[in-house]
């Protein structure tokens, strides 16, 4: 009997939490709103994806069943807080204790929505934002050749504020190292240079106050000069190597022990706009490109004719971004066909034999809008294992990401815009959850903190604010808006 009246306590008290949770109020800030969905509001539903991925999200963001138990009618709400604590008191999962499973579920239902809360503002478009590893410095980079390394936990203190050397055009990517000890920065040019992040000075002007050593990926190519530039760069998980991907339709992978470039890969037949490692072991690379190909890469059978592992179609037109789980078999991409798409390497051909055809339309993402005729156009062998729509990938290569395993365990995907928002999707429904608006220009990139509900994004505005959950307890600040207009990359 005692069991049985907690229980139907507990289901009360879930409900209201269920409900109060969902109808969370707006922002009291007038020209800054959010928007948190349901799967009703889904603007592309993926009827629950029947995968194995979707068992694999459930398993690692759904709680104990015997925390989910819910009262009859009221099975399609989610768990809520209030629901979880009491059941762990009375230890009906027989655990005593949550599982990771069960934090994530806890976690994943307070989206970072509420804001946003200003971190920086520049007079020059922002075209890098991310957290590092643990979530203790955030990185951000701009066009006007700064790039600033926040000390989260000291209050965004700006702890390293770099001045790069010569840089074209800008800054178009940075990776910090595994131990937080250096950041690589790429721009147009085939020389990536280091920074000691952890040295005592904070402003590192290039060769002035401290050296930027460069590393020159053009030593591998035969033809030398600076004839082609750099779109993404990444450190290997053991620090040792770099990847980047290049104008010249290349991969390279740079020994930094060895101090040269390792590998060239003549991967794609255009720019190869993205690209990173699959997973902890280094043996696969991810590369997305202007071709509208992802390919596979796996370092310990390459061959002299730079065969990939494997090719996966179904973008109709280039990729701007890949994210890979970090379990070596599934990534996401972002593609200036307007859609996100899921993939599973497993389903990769082993060459690229079905193209998406020629399009009746000129179009060149850089100036134009997408044209309507080709929004309801599939690719004939698409390979994909789902596709989201509702954001824009126009004017800059737009990034995309899997949410944190810690805190919703990968069970969202979200993604700047270049409507000037940044969108979150539910990855097993395809629901549009949140979007979240305040820029007044394209999101270029936008990073979920490894560990609390905490997502910063930066825009060609200027702007670097953080949105939270529940945030910091000021209110949201308006930002003063300089409008930079410049060419597009």
């Amino acid at each position: 009997m005692h069991d049985t009246h907690n229980r139907a306590a507990i289901d009360e008290m879930g409900y209201a939490m269920s409900r109060l949770e969902i109808e969370s109020d707006i922002s009291d800030d007038g020209k800054t709103v959010h928007e948190v969905s349901t799967s009703q509001r889904s603007n592309n539903p993926l009827n629950n994806l029947d995968n194995e991925i979707a068992q694999l999200t459930k398993l690692k963001s759904e709680p104990h069943q015997l925390l989910s138990q819910v009262a009859p009618g009221r099975r399609d709400l989610p768990v809520s807080t209030v629901k979880m604590l009491a059941g762990r008191e009375c230890n009906f999962s027989g655990r005593g204790r949550f599982s990771s499973a069960d934090c994530c579920h806890v976690l994943s239902r307070y989206l970072p929505v509420n804001g946003p809360w200003p971190v920086d503002q520049m007079s020059s478009r922002a075209y890098v934002s991310q957290f590092s590893a643990d979530g203790s410095l955030f990185v951000a980079g701009f066009q006007g050749s700064h790039i600033r390394i926040y000390n989260v936990e000291k209050g965004w203190k700006v702890q390293k504020n770099i001045l790069a050397k010569s840089l074209r055009w800008t800054v178009t990517d940075t990776s910090l190292s595994p131990d937080q000890r250096h950041l690589v920065y790429a721009s147009m040019s085939p020389i990536v240079h280091i920074v000691n992040v952890g040295s005592a000075e904070t402003e590192s002007l290039a060769n002035i106050t401290e050296i930027h050593d460069g590393l020159d990926f053009s030593a591998a190519d035969n033809d030398g000069g600076y004839s082609f530039g750099i779109f993404s760069v990444k450190f290997s998980t053991d620090g040792r190597e770099v990847v980047a991907g290049s104008s010249d339709d290349s991969i390279y992978v740079y020994d930094l022990e060895a101090n040269k470039p390792s590998l060239r890969i003549l991967a794609h037949s255009s720019d190869v706009n993205t690209v990173c490692f699959a997973d902890e072991s280094g043996h696969l690379i991810y590369s997305g490109s202007d071709d509208t190909y992802c390919k596979v890469w796996d370092r310990r059978c390459l061959n002299a004719r730079d065969k990939p592992a494997g090719v996966l179609t179904g973008h109709l037109e280039g990729i701007t971004f890949i994210d890979s789980r970090g379990d070596g078999r599934y990534f996401i991409s972002n593609g200036k066909d307007q859609t996100i798409k899921l993939w599973d390497i497993r389903s990769m051909s082993a060459n690229a034999t079905c193209s998406p055809g020629f399009r009746n339309y000129e179009w060149d993402y850089r100036w134009m809008d997408y044209p309507s005729q080709a929004k309801d156009v599939k690719h004939p062998c698409d390979l994909s294992v789902a596709t989201y729509r509702g954001h824009s990938v126009l004017r800059t290569l737009i990034r995309c990401y899997f949410s944190p395993a810690y805190s919703t365990g990968q069970k969202y995907i979200y993604t700047g815009s270049h409507n000037s928002c940044v969108y979150i999707y539910d990855l097993v429904s395809g629901a549009q959850v949140a979007t979240l608006k305040h820029h007044k220009s394209p999101v270029r990139d936008c990073s979920w903190h490894p560990y609390y509900p905490m997502l910063v994004s930066s825009s060609w505005d200027g702007d670097v604010v953080k949105w939270e959950f529940p945030g910091s307890g000021e209110p949201p600040v308006s930002l003063g808006k300089k409008r930079v207009r410049r060419r597009h990359i």
